[in-house]
């Protein structure tokens, strides 16, 4: 090859070696790229799959906490049978159970077909007007803005609606079982029935809508957290109508005299307090409707605090009044604790929770003797514990809140205002009495309408003779204790 021609010839295979070069950078470089997009979409899969994987365990937990804190609210029902049995006369003991056996079943078909619905159904600030036999569109689990249905009000939380339902159903039972203890020795057993059903259709279901289901009491700002009014007074007043209605038992007010008619049993009364305490763990700690647990935690102290000083109080009192510490006072006395911690324990600290169940303690022993002197006769303190501790519980909130931004369980800015007793002023007190005051005249005129139209169509009360011989004869045919039943009473 002539020298000439060597320059051209390296001139080219320089440049076919440039372009092989650059031609196998552009290869790896767009292989690189590709193995990284496939890197990149594996790992956006996987990421968006655990995303997946941890909002359906979410949802799994929080229905298991709500499902298993219902179940002891349910339970709370052997604890109101045995508190109310024990603390009445042996020859009314089947009366006293079946009527708190039936009244669940009772609740469950109507809180089905209509209490649910006008609960806690879309429709307008004083009543619910949709999903009634859980029916209509519903999209739960999904929560906020992603929530589609008729359910607005519970769309906060994210658990199956029939989570919701089951946990909201036992509620109902527990304040339909208040009234029993209440008109207990003397009721007809199917005028219970009826007003039962009434009662949580009419009177319960509404006032809850106004309070839980997004209602005129909500928007004003009244908080309840697990239902020291919508439980506990609502069954509290329908339990006073109840009575009035019913006048005493036969012999308990003798020339202006009290004659005290002494359970029969403190033993399985005692053993209902208890269960009682212990179904409210959940009744309390389930309404938060999530496996919160910094809310869990929080809400079962100030729950057992104030129960806790409930009965020491209660116990206090009566030795200083009576000279003797009063059994059925201190069970009384844990009860009304519990109760007036109800619609507080999620806004309160566990000091304060420790003075709401001290005062419903004092208060319960006072309350049973002003019920008593005014002949309003109630045989197992169901007013005292359920109305008196009720309307304490809810006042609780306005006095001792801890106000906004402060637990992490509920979100900023949001939550009943400072208490007065904490740097509040007096707004959320002055909304907290309102409330309750707008619930209970409307309770007693909805439960005083009921006792009437029943009192002169089938009628309220057994007759003389049959409560002399005692309602599980007269109303059952049977007997609690075969062979073994007091001559005296």
């Amino acid at each position: 090859m002539s020298k000439q021609f060597r320059p051209r010839l390296r001139s080219t295979l320089r440049k076919r070696s440039k372009n092989l070069f650059i031609s196998q950078w552009r290869i790896y470089l767009s292989l690189a790229i590709g193995i990284l997009l496939v890197w990149c979409g594996a790992a956006l899969a996987q990421d968006t799959a655990f995303n997946r994987n941890s909002v359906e365990l979410t949802v799994v937990v929080d229905t298991l906490w709500v499902v298993l804190t219902g179940m002891l609210v349910f339970f709370m029902n052997a604890g109101f049978a045995m508190l109310e049995t024990g603390l009445c006369r042996s020859k009314n003991a089947v009366s006293l159970l079946a009527k708190n056996l039936i009244v669940f079943g009772l609740v469950m078909a109507i809180y089905w077909a209509i209490g649910f619905g006008l609960m806690f159904g879309d429709g307008n600030p004083w009543f619910g007007a949709a999903g009634f036999f859980l029916s209509g569109v519903d999209t739960s689990p999904l929560t906020g803005r992603e929530y589609d249905g008729v359910f607005s009000s519970l769309a906060w939380a994210g658990i199956p609606l029939e989570a919701k339902f089951f946990f909201q159903v036992v509620f109902a039972g527990a304040a339909a079982t208040i009234v029993s203890g209440a008109v207990a020795e003397r009721i007809k057993f199917f005028t219970y029935f009826i007003f039962s059903m009434l009662l949580v259709s009419l009177a319960y279901s509404i006032t809850g809508h106004w309070i839980w289901g997004g209602g005129w009491l909500a928007n004003l700002g009244f908080y309840d957290f697990a239902g020291s009014t919508v439980v506990h007074s609502v069954g509290g007043w329908a339990a006073l109508t109840g009575t009035l209605a019913l006048g005493p038992r036969l012999g308990r007010y003798v020339e202006g005299k009290s004659v005290p008619f002494p359970g029969h049993n403190l033993s399985i009364a005692t053993l209902g307090c208890m269960i009682l305490w212990l179904g409210w763990f959940g009744f309390n700690a389930g309404s938060t409707l999530q496996a919160n647990p910094s809310a869990i935690s929080h809400i079962l102290l100030t729950t057992n605090m104030a129960a806790a000083m409930g009965a020491i109080s209660a116990a206090v009192t009566t030795q200083l009044c009576f000279g003797k510490p009063d059994l059925t006072m201190i069970i009384n006395g844990v009860l009304a604790g519990l109760v007036s911690i109800t619609g507080a324990c999620a806004f309160v600290s566990i000091a304060s929770a420790a003075v709401i169940g001290m005062v419903a303690g004092v208060s319960i022993v006072f309350s049973v003797d002003f019920f008593d002197n005014l002949r309003v006769d109630d045989p197992v303190g169901a007013l005292s514990v359920h109305l008196i501790g009720g309307i304490w519980g809810t006042l609780a909130v306005g006095f001792f809140s801890v106000g906004p931004n402060v637990y992490s369980w509920y979100g900023a800015n949001t939550g009943p205002e400072a208490g007065l007793l904490l740097g509040g002023g007096l707004q959320q007190l002055g909304v907290q009495g309102f409330g309750a005051v707008v619930v209970g005249i409307y309770t007693v005129l909805i439960s005083s309408v009921i006792w009437l139209a029943l009192k002169y169509t089938i009628g309220l009360r057994v007759s003389p003779n049959a409560e002399k011989d005692g309602l599980d004869l007269s109303e059952h045919a049977m007997e609690a204790y075969p062979g073994f039943l007091d001559e005296n009473e």
